[in-house]
Formats: C-alpha cells, structure tokens, sequence
C-alpha cells in the first residue's frame, strides 16, 4: 500500500497539474484536508470524498489536529488500501499535517510519494508586487503556518525578512496569532491580508496589525503578509530584529569596521559590563522606561559582543548561549513543562533548590557550598542581600522578624563596645548583615533601597550646596544649625 499526498494548488482549478488529476480519477476513496477549497468542486467525479473540517472544529489543540489526521490516515493504509491525501497548495509547504503524516509513515515503514501542485507562495506574492517593495521568495522569505504561530507565546519570525502566515482561516485564529505577533512587532505594523491569490477572487488589504482579525472573510484561503520591520527614515520608529543587531556586531568586529571594538577581549570588557548593568539598575530606579529601552540596548551589546569574540575564538556561538539557559529554564521549571505540581511560589522556590542540588550533584559538585553560586563581584550589601537569602532558603533563619531587630539591637551593642578598630570594623561588619538581613524580612532589596537613599541624599545635598551658593557663603563657614535648615528646606524642595 502507498500513501499519496497530492497538492491541489491555490484555488484556480486551471492550476491543477496533470499529475495529480490522473491520481484523483483513478482513487477509490479520496482525504480532503478540507472541503473549502474552490478546486475540490472541479476535481474528477467517482471517488468517495472524505474531509478533516470537523477535526478541526472539535480537537482543543492543533497538536490534536495533526495527530487525528495522520492516525486516521494510517489506519486506512494499514488496511491494505491505497490512500490519496489532498491537501491545498503544495503538500511540502505550509503544511503542517503532511510533515506529522510523513513522520510517522517513515516511522512504520509505509511507502509514500509526493504530487507536487502550485503552492499558496507563488499567486500570493503575484498578488503582492503591486502592494509591497518587494515580492520575491529570495530575499529571505519566511513561510509559517498560522497554527503554529497562534499556538506559540512569541513569533517563530525573524523580523528583519519578510514572512507568509498561511491559512489565517477564520477571526479566532486571526486573533491568536496578532497577539503572538504583538509580542515581537508595533501595534500598528502594516501588514497584508491576502484572500484566494490567484482565482478571480483575489483582494488584497492593507491594515495595521491590530486590526488584522477584525475582516469577517477570512477563510482558509487567507494568507498574511509581514514585511521587514521599518527602518529609520520612515513613519514608524525604527526596529530591528535580534538577528539584524548580531550582524550589526559581527560587522563591528570585522577588519573593515571599527578599530576599538577589534582589539577588545572578554577580560578588556569587564569593566564596561559592569558599567552598563548599573546603568540598567539606574533606569529601573528611575522608573523611566525609555531610558530603561536604551539602557538595556547596551547592556545587550555588551553581551552580543562577548558572544562574537567566543565565536571568533572557537570558544561557543550565541546560539550555544540560547540554547544552554533555555534548557536550562525549562528544566528547572518542571511545573510549567513537566508533571511537578507547584501552586505557590514558595513551591517553586523549594523546586529550584532541589533541582539545583540535583545539578551539582552530577556535576560532582555535591559538597559545593550553597553559597558558592553568589557571585563574588557583588557589591557587598547585595553579597550579604543574597547570602542571607540562600541560607534562608533551607531554614537557617529566624522564626519572625523579632528576632532579627532583636539581632540588630545586638549588633549595634557591639559596635559600642568595641575598642580597637579592627573590632569596630568587624562589628560594623555584622551590623550592616544584620540589616540586610531585616530588609529581606520586610520584602525590601537593600541594595536597591540604598542606592535609592543615595539618590535623595544626592539631590537634597545638591540643592543645599545651590542656597549656600545663592546666599553667598561656603558651606563651611555655616553652622549646624543653619546647615539644618538649608537641610529641612531641601527636603520639602524634593520631596517625592
């Protein structure tokens, strides 16, 4: 027995290959991925018509589409019986349920051939080259499926090329997939509906990406047009792709781009990393976010650029990178991709712990401090911040927070008793932990809360400095008292 897969083009019957209409007149029975496709009226009368419509209005997923098409399908044939399977357009394109079926034939050792037809592609981009710069399938062109992009959290889509979302057959896929695609492109990205390319019904809309599931002809002969993200000089702002900006680097580090950035290593970039995540932190504090869009741009340089130095050295490509914190995301968060219930996220919390002992464990790492994995470059409040966290972790801690102000009292005892400097330091030491400590019981990042005192310090002791200087006196000829009250005043000068 042989599983044919014949491809029934766009929708023009006159497009139909010679091919594919002898297989259809001499099938006994024939398997329609769907009916609504204006060449299966047209096609040779005799053969029993059988179609997967309904499956695709009861299955909850489209994982459950493909896996009842491809089962039921493989029955037939395990019966002994020939089976044609017609699919719209080409079957190797755009079509999601031919790669499961092949899959799985391979897989049971059936025999299968492919009839190719004229694929969605080609009358799609004749109907575009009116509309758009440019409608060629070599300049990068993307071909997805729209179940899939509907059923993904962010778009499988290089933005930097153009793409084709077939078979956005109806409003509530539409919708599914502008919200995906929302998550990578502008609101009002324009994009090109286009509906039965190549048979006389053919239209072509333009509409801002919001609006693309609100057409109330969609039909499993829509297909969706993304162009390139806009560059400067255009209505939009400007936006680039991850790709885009990898190539942006890689040119920086090439012999004819720029001098600087060629001679630096991964230990000349340290201090510029450390730099621009303080400066991150800086516009978090700030609450600005677009401050916070620049700031966190050149903070991924700085890791771009780490990625191309390895992968001019033979160290590991940013691919590497990708993929080792992705499975490592997915992996330690069973919850989300595996069977572990975990509810809360004191839940989680304990998973992760256990999950990281695990890891140590067949690292051969199993005697490994759990503090070892805090970073020693820390600033030493955040050192202490995340010390005090991990111990708290697995129980070393106080049983409320009496107990830690109790400690603080302590330590500041102690720090009155103290007679040489080293004692003082030491004790000042355990005072300061002491109070990380305090913050993390009442949910405050100390580092955070510091920098952030640090701010108002700044801008009220700045504003003192301006009234000196408006009166005419060095600070240092005031007295307290009047520095008090240029203090007071700055206070309700800045008061946020």
């Amino acid at each position: 027995m042989t599983i044919i897969i014949a491809g029934l083009g766009p929708g023009d019957p006159g497009l139909i290959t010679r091919a594919v209409w002898e297989a259809v007149s001499q099938a006994s029975h024939i398997y329609l991925r769907t009916r609504h496709h204006p060449t299966v009226p047209h096609l040779p009368q005799g053969p029993a018509r059988h179609d997967f419509d309904a499956t695709y209005d009861d299955a909850d997923d489209f994982e459950q589409v493909y896996a009842a098409i491809a089962g039921q399908l493989l029955e037939a044939a395990a019966k002994g019986e020939d089976v044609l399977y017609a699919v719209p357009g080409d079957p190797l394109v755009g079509e999601a349920t031919v790669t499961r079926l092949l899959k799985e034939a391979h897989r049971r050792g059936l025999e299968t051939r492919i009839l190719h037809g004229v694929s969605f592609v080609e009358p799609t981009l004749a109907a575009l080259a009116g509309h758009v710069a440019s409608a060629d399938a070599l300049e990068g062109l993307q071909i997805v499926d729209a179940l899939d992009v509907a059923a993904a959290y962010h778009p499988p889509i290089n933005p930097d090329l153009p793409a084709l979302v077939a078979q956005v057959y109806n409003r509530r896929i539409a919708s599914e997939v502008k919200l995906t695609l929302m998550n990578q492109y502008p609101d009002d990205q324009p994009v090109w509906l286009v509906q039965a390319a190549g048979t006389p019904e053919e239209r072509v809309e333009a509409v801002p990406l919001f609006e693309m599931d609100r057409d109330s002809a969609l039909n499993h002969l829509t297909t969706l047009y993304l162009p390139p993200f806009s560059r400067p000089g255009g209505a939009q702002e400007a936006v680039t792709g991850f790709e885009g900006f990898q190539g942006t680097v890689a040119h920086l580090r090439a012999p004819e781009g720029c001098a600087w950035d060629r001679e630096q290593t991964h230990q000349s970039l340290r201090p510029h990393l450390l730099e621009e995540t303080y400066e991150v932190l800086a516009a978090l504090d700030a609450d600005d976010p677009d401050l916070l869009r620049e700031e966190l741009g050149d903070l991924l340089f700085q890791v771009l650029i780490h990625g191309q130095i390895a992968a001019e050295n033979g160290e590991f490509h940013m691919g590497h990178v990708i993929a080792h914190i992705d499975a490592k995301l997915k992996y330690r968060h069973p919850h989300v991709w595996g069977d572990v219930q975990a509810d809360t996220p004191a839940q989680v919390k304990v998973n992760w712990e256990k999950l990281k002992a695990e890891e140590r464990a067949s690292k051969g790492e199993g005697d490994r401090s759990l503090l070892d994995g805090v970073p020693k470059t820390l600033p030493a409040l955040a050192q202490a911040h995340a010390y005090d966290s991990r111990a708290a972790r697995v129980g070393f801690d106080w049983p409320d927070v009496d107990g830690v102000v109790a400690k603080l009292h302590e330590e500041i005892d102690e720090v009155k008793s103290a007679s040489t400097p080293e004692e003082i330091a030491a004790e000042m030491g355990d005072l300061l932990f002491a109070v990380a400590s305090w913050a993390r019981w009442l949910q405050v990042e100390p580092e955070a809360a510091l920098r952030e005192a640090n701010r108002r310090f700044y801008n009220r002791f700045t504003h003192v400095e301006r009234a000196a200087r408006a009166a005419g006196r060095p600070l240092s000829e005031m007295s307290l008292e009047e520095l008090d009250a240029l203090w007071e005043a700055a206070k309700k000068a800045t008061a946020e």
